[in-house]
Formats: structure tokens, C-alpha cells, sequence
């Protein structure tokens, strides 16, 4: 029967965390669970909310791309966002304002909207409208007055391709979420120079401090009020600044110890490994430029 994938669900435990209270009353913001749906109801035949078995003929959810053809399982490719009230950064949040952002993501064609076949929407909770990158259809039925229905290429649902990012960065854009504009590449890039931070923690300094600081401990073992166990990246780059300002100017009696466990992780394979690529070729041209020169 017809389920819901799980990066859809994702997109939904994401939305109903941040629009389910409003952070500055604490009260409802009116999101409830039923109003972010995925899998239509038993009657429903036809559509995104459809898997394979509730498909009916030329089905325009898999017959009009070869993205949805070609991605067809028992998964529902579709998400509905119902009603909510939200006060941040001065400004109220709305059902409309949020899908109109969206919508102006999509028709801007950026990365993370690309696996977003249409949207169904109200701009002013009366008219209602349809983006549709493949540009076939404008309408939908009133019930879109009060929702908003996204549909996904069904191969994106297929592959689980994460599709947090464009929500993540609307509820970034309005304040209710942290800003994270790392690449996945420098995600990985960040976790390795923290594990060959720590790993040398009990055999130098500069791994005994950046541990510390980073776990939120002061040189005592105390709790330090902002260090939330690497929850952001602030948090690992204030580690390793105050791991190198409490070194400044100490001096070590066994340094080649301390260099040698450094230089000891640095084999080319694994420097290479730790360079995120989009920092590699620019190493890769400038290592050539001087070997020319």
C-alpha cells in the first residue's frame, strides 16, 4: 500500500518542530500534525499523494516526466502544509507568506528546489495558483485556499535524496532556525579536523584543550555556558581559537613529541581526503604553479 518515504517525513517532523508553537507566545501556531500530510486518504486515487497502487491511467504524476516514470514505487511524492501564525524578527509568518517565498525559490531555479515538481497554493487565502516547472498547468481547487501542496518527481522520493534544505532555509530566512550554509563536503571536512583534534587528546595540549572546549569544559572540568558539544560550527571554531590562544606563549619541554603525534595523522592520503573539493583544485593549481616556478 502507499507510504510515506522517508525523506518526506523528515520534511515534516522539520516543519511541525518549528511551526507548531509560536516561539515568541508559546502558544500554537496552528500547525497541527494532521495539516502537514503525505499519503492521501484510503479514497484517494490518482496524483503525488499515490503510490504505485492508487495510480490510474496516465496518471499525470507519472506519465508527464520521465523523472516520475522512471522513479514510480509505493511511495507518496507529495506534502501538505496547512495553516500557521508565526511572530519573528519583528514580522508575522503566515501559510501564504511561506509559500510564496517558496514558490519564488523555485521559479529562481535554486539547487535545492529542483527536485519540486509543483506547488498548489493561495497568495491571499482566496485565489489560488500553481507553479509547475514543466509549465502545464496554473490552477487548483479551492481546498488550496487553506494548504499548500507541494508535489516531488518521484525519483527524488526513490533515491531519498534529502529535501530539508529549501525548509531549512526558510525557517532560517525568518529566524527560527540557525543559519547553516555549509556544503555537505565541508560538513565532512570539519568532522575530520575535529576527530584529529581529539584523537590526540591525553598526548598533546592542543588535543586536551580542543576537547575540553569543545565538550563545554573549562580547564577545571566545569560546564562553559555556550560550548552545546559541537551542535554548530561557531562552537568548533571558538574550540580550536581558545585551543591556540591558551597556547601562545607556553612553552612545551617536549615538542618533537608533540610534533611527531601531530605529524603522525598527516599522510597525504589523509590530508587529500580532509580537503572539502571545493577548496582542492585551487590547492591543486597553486602546488602546480610553484612547481613550475
Amino acid at each position: 500500500m502507499t507510504r510515506a518515504p522517508t525523506n518526506l517525513l523528515a520534511v515534516r517532523s522539520l516543519l511541525l518542530t518549528h511551526l507548531n508553537v509560536d516561539p515568541n507566545t508559546d502558544r500554537p501556531a496552528d500547525l497541527e500534525p494532521a495539516e502537514v500530510g503525505i499519503v492521501g486518504d484510503p479514497a484517494h486515487r490518482g496524483g503525488y499523494h499515490c503510490g504505485s497502487d492508487r495510480v490510474v491511467t496516465d496518471d499525470y504524476s507519472v506519465v508527464e516526466s520521465s523523472r516520475d516514470r522512471n522513479g514510480l514505487t509505493l511511495d507518496a511524492a507529495a506534502l501538505d502544509v496547512g495553516g500557521f501564525e508565526v511572530r519573528s524578527g519583528g514580522r508575522t509568518h503566515t501559510l501564504p507568506s511561506f509559500s510564496i517565498w517558496c514558490v519564488g525559490q523555485c521559479a529562481a531555479n535554486a539547487a535545492d528546489t529542483r527536485d519540486i515538481r509543483e506547488i498548489i497554493y493561495s497568495p491571499d487565502g482566496t485565489a489560488v495558483k500553481r507553479w509547475d516547472r514543466l509549465g502545464k498547468r496554473t490552477s487548483g481547487d479551492s481546498s488550496h485556499r487553506w494548504h499548500t501542496h507541494f508535489s516531488f518527481f518521484r525519483d527524488a522520493t526513490k533515491a531519498g535524496r534529502d529535501q530539508r534544505p529549501l525548509f531549512r532555509r526558510y525557517l532560517s530566512s525568518i529566524g527560527l532556525l540557525e543559519d547553516d550554509d555549509m556544503t555537505p563536503e565541508e560538513h565532512n571536512w570539519l568532522a575530520t579536523v575535529h576527530k584529529n583534534l581529539t584523537v590526540l587528546d591525553g598526548r598533546n595540549p592542543i588535543g586536551q584543550i580542543y576537547t575540553r572546549m569543545a565538550e563545554g569544559r573549562d580547564d577545571t572540568g566545569a560546564p562553559v555556558t555556550g560550548h552545546p558539544n559541537l551542535k554548530s560550527l561557531g562552537v568548533q571554531i571558538t574550540a580550536i581559537q581558545a585551543a591556540l590562544n591558551a597556547l601562545a606563549g607556553r612553552d612545551f619541554t617536549d615538542e618533537p613529541a608533540i610534533i611527531a603525534a601531530v605529524l603522525a595523522g598527516l599522510t597525504p592520503e589523509k590530508i587529500a581526503a580532509a580537503i572539502p573539493p571545493t577548496i582542492a583544485k585551487q590547492v591543486a593549481d597553486e602546488l602546480a604553479r610553484r612547481l613550475v616556478a
